[in-house]
């Protein structure tokens, strides 16, 4: 058995039926010219002899008696693959807005418990003649940077499929359920080891969290108290509610060179120029409801804690805020804006990196942490609270080159993610093969037109390309194929041997909000909060 640690459990513990814990991703197969099998089965006895090269898809939830503790993952000696693998055939006329409705669906039931936590679906009849291909998976088995093993299982890098050995046979359980004297044991065990690493931990976590709120004075060269610049508040917006377990999802890709270029030209990082589009994006389309906050919109961002070659299937992450400075109107000043912000939240990370635990004790914590989630979510306490962030924004570093699934080539690779009580809006980033690619998870009542949202991503992104390259004279646009728009997270593997006009601006009418039973929240500028 292995135990879950703090922090992958937590992921558990917090989830509720309105907040599905997991994470999955959207690719678009084309197939090959001479194709005239039948994909669904080709594709099943693909993945049937490839998913032991990642436990994440072998192995299964043991809980423990009373849930005293964290739970573990064992192996399952029965993997039932009818249960996790799905074919599903689309109705005509089989558009891109189907299957971004029907992601949005699949993304809003929680998995099985009783069997490894991932599903795969196969998805035929889209109009274009590609297969979809939508998977998800606990993010309590694995974060946005931990999919190398998962990225070798479920891809490959040639038409022509690799040969994989089998598996190893391994001796049956006499029980398919462990013993309540066994679990018992092991919690205790590996409580009494997460208690002596916190303690361990105190002189280096003092140190940081000394460091972050008594920092040295340039001027004095001593120390004196005071709150880290990064930390702000929120304002209020119909992002910002309760959510309910119904999802919306929308993706687009836009060239990746063009971002690279753009980063380049103004002297910025990459996430900076994705923090910036995300921020046109929804200042634009909070107007559209008549939200206009005088307080720049703040981006709950997640930073990988996880030190250089480590490839281990679990969570290590923590979050920094940044501010989108929706409040500048001139998207060149607020590309700056976010950029000081940003490097200010990285150094705020950087000093407490050392701080933040990636375990500790969980004696008593999966009845406690889950009865606390699931008040919070239901005594709407997200509708009242003022916000410590309005979005959450993830960007996720992805494969340079193409990947193929059962000897389909992956054309897009959108990631499907988690919004939160609080944050009904998830916006994804992964980078595939020279494209960006942006996934849009929302709660489909706070957020039932993601797609309008999406199609303001790409938008905002010619916008501040054709802004950027006019404003570095010296730059000029690389030429770069773009793919149609619109047409999980991994790292990359090894790869095999081997400007355009601003748009137009248009005046659209303003939108109205969808219904919602609960009374209007105050400063939503006319938009009913809903989730």
């Amino acid at each position: 058995m292995i135990h879950l640690s703090g922090m992958d459990a937590s992921f558990l513990h917090l989830e509720t039926p309105e907040s599905p814990m997991h994470v999955g991703s959207l690719q678009l197969l084309d197939l090959p010219a001479d194709y005239e099998g039948d994909f669904a089965e080709d594709a099943k006895k693909y993945l049937s002899g490839r998913l032991h090269l990642a436990s994440v898809f072998v192995r299964k939830l043991a809980m423990m008696p009373f849930d005293l503790a964290n739970p573990v993952w064992v192996d399952d000696d029965d993997l039932d693959l009818e249960h996790h693998i799905h074919h599903v055939i689309m109705p005509r006329p089989g558009t891109m807005a189907q299957l971004e409705r029907l992601v949005g669906r699949l993304h809003s039931s929680l998995l099985d418990r009783s069997r490894p936590l991932w599903e795969i679906h196969i998805i035929e009849g889209l109009q274009t003649g590609q297969v979809a291909l939508y998977s998800k998976m606990h993010h309590a088995a694995i974060d946005g940077q931990a999919g190398v093993a998962v990225a070798k299982a479920l891809f490959d890098i040639s038409e022509t499929p690799s040969v994989v050995k089998a598996p190893r046979a391994t001796r049956r359980r006499d029980s398919s359920q462990l013993g309540m004297a066994e679990l018992a044991s092991a919690a205790l065990s590996n409580t009494v080891q997460q208690y002596v690493k916190l303690i361990e931990s105190i002189p280096t976590t003092a140190k940081a969290i000394s460091s972050v709120l008594m920092p040295v004075s340039e001027a004095t060269g001593k120390r004196t108290f005071e709150l880290p610049k990064g930390v702000k508040t929120a304002p209020k917006t119909p992002l910002n509610v309760s959510i309910t377990n119904q999802r919306s999802f929308a993706g687009r890709s836009v060239p990746l060179a063009e971002i690279k270029q753009m980063a380049k030209a103004a002297n910025v990082s990459l996430n900076d120029v994705v923090l910036a589009i995300c921020a046109g994006a929804l200042k634009r389309y909070l107007a559209d409801y008549g939200c206009r906050p005088d307080k720049p919109l703040m981006a709950a961002v997640p930073v990988s804690l996880r030190s250089e070659g480590n490839t281990d299937l679990n969570n290590q992450v923590s979050t920094m805020l940044v501010s989108l400075a929706t409040d500048i109107s001139d998207p060149l000043e607020r590309l700056a804006a976010i950029h000081e912000s940003s490097s200010e939240g990285k150094k705020l990370t950087g000093n407490v990196k050392a701080a933040i635990p990636m375990d500790f004790p969980s004696l008593g914590m999966p009845t406690i942490v889950s009865g606390l989630a699931s008040l919070y979510g239901r005594s709407g306490l997200a509708d009242k609270l003022p916000p410590i962030a309005n979005v959450a924004i993830s960007n996720v570093p992805g494969p340079s080159f193409p990947l193929y699934f059962a000897g389909a080539r992956l054309a897009t690779y959108f990631p499907v993610s988690i919004p939160g009580h609080g944050l009904a809006l998830n916006m994804t980033v992964q980078s595939y093969n020279g494209s960006l690619e942006f996934g849009l998870t929302a709660c489909r009542r706070a957020v039932p037109d993601v797609a309008d949202l999406a199609d303001y991503v790409v938008a905002e992104h010619k916008k501040l390309l054709s802004l950027t390259l006019r404003h570095h004279s010296g730059a000029q646009p690389e030429v770069e194929e773009q793919k149609a728009a619109p047409p999980v997270a991994t790292a990359p593997l090894k790869p095999p041997s081997k400007r355009k006009p601003a748009a137009k601006k248009r005046v659209a009418p303003a939108k109205t909000a969808p219904p919602r039973s609960r009374k209007t929240a105050s400063g939503l500028g006319g938009r009913t909060p809903a989730r």
